[in-house]
């Protein structure tokens, strides 16, 4: 059995795959650091993990008492947020690996660390136990340079500000299950409480809505998307740096626009805010996808997956309609799998040797 780890800052989300990539079991501690909850299959606890290693050991004992020990673990492998230029490709962690992480944690302060912690915290409880590690930005590492690289000075651009897109494994997964039927120019479109849209052609991306971080391009659940620099320093002057970064990260978006981030309950609930702000979703990812459709010179096929994406057939319909100058093409919806798609690729590097 395969373990694949996603690891957030206050939390762990687990999911056990078998040899065949199906998934047996699937568990998760939050609030790490204070009155936690664990739950692992139909098991759900209050529980106190003080920190990462003691939320993984709080989940191996429940999942051992559901039929997966830690001793039938086979390898783990982690969703990691940012390779940065180098890492950019699935791969066993080593050292050097563990090193590059560290070295893009200046690109994703609020994810690196956690992924990290949970790697070194595994690497305690399970030493023998090989690990990989899957990143989300990687997928994104064939977009041209002239589609990355933002117009600044060279010492600025060397110290690695340029775009790098992420929900990179949920498009790599998309990919992979479309098979030889992928479309050559296919717009695929991830939305949910972060959301993004990807030019995938022949098979590769060559151009994404996200940018330096998480942040750009299309409106989201709590996040902004796209904004003049000048309006960011504008909201810097007045609520300083940290208070900036909380406003655009967590206090903007859907939430900001109708008073929630649930897409689900902005629909039903039939206020002109809310209608609005499902317009503004709408109006965004039409416009973005405009300027991704050009990056391949045309458009064969839409595919949408994620929360929103794969449940949400209203906005799926609008984000259709409002791209039907692009042509009369298919249009699919593609279950998101990241945790599968993480675990296949860690077992393809374990089955060669790696």
């Amino acid at each position: 059995m395969l373990l694949v780890v996603n690891a957030g800052s206050s939390s762990i989300k687990l999911a056990v795959f078998d040899d065949r990539l199906q998934q047996v079991l699937a568990g998760s501690v939050t609030e790490i650091g204070g009155a936690g909850r664990l739950r692992c299959g139909y098991f759900a606890a209050a529980c106190a993990a003080p920190d990462h290693r003691a939320a993984l050991a709080l989940m191996f004992d429940a999942m051992a008492g559901q039929g997966a020990p830690l001793s039938a673990l086979t390898a783990a492998a982690h969703r990691v947020v940012h390779g940065g230029e180098a890492l950019v490709q699935p791969c066993r962690i080593t050292p050097a690996v563990v090193a590059g992480i560290e070295s893009c944690v200046p690109l994703a302060p609020l994810h690196n660390p956690a992924n990290l912690t949970a790697i070194n915290a595994l690497a305690d409880l399970a030493p023998d136990l090989p690990q990989y590690a899957s990143f989300d930005t990687a997928f994104h590492a064939s977009n041209p340079a002239v589609a990355v690289t933002y117009a600044l000075p060279l010492a600025e651009r060397e110290r690695g500000l340029r775009r790098y897109g992420f929900h990179g494994i949920s498009y790599a997964g998309l990919v992979d299950s479309l098979g030889a039927d992928v479309p050559r120019r296919l717009l695929a479109l991830h939305l949910g409480n972060g959301a993004s849209a990807c030019a995938i052609l022949d098979g590769r991306s060559v151009a994404s809505t996200m940018g330096y971080s998480p942040l750009d391009g299309l409106t989201m659940g709590t996040r902004c998307g796209a904004i003049d620099g000048n309006a960011v320093l504008r909201l810097v002057e007045l609520h300083g740096a940290e208070g900036a970064a909380r406003i655009l990260n967590r206090e903007s978006g859907l939430l900001a626009l109708g008073g929630t981030n649930d897409m689900r309950a902005l629909q039903e609930a039939g206020t002109p805010e809310a209608a609005f702000a499902r317009d503004h979703f709408r109006y965004w990812a039409v416009r973005h996808c405009g300027s991704l459709i050009a990056a391949m010179e045309g458009l064969d096929a839409i595919a949408f997956t994620g929360g929103i994406g794969e449940n949400d057939a209203e906005m799926r319909e609008a984000i259709a309609a409002g791209l039907a100058w692009a042509g009369n093409v298919s249009v699919l919806v593609v279950q998101a799998e990241e945790e599968r798609t993480i675990a296949a690729e860690a077992q393809s590097l374990q089955r060669s040797g790696l």
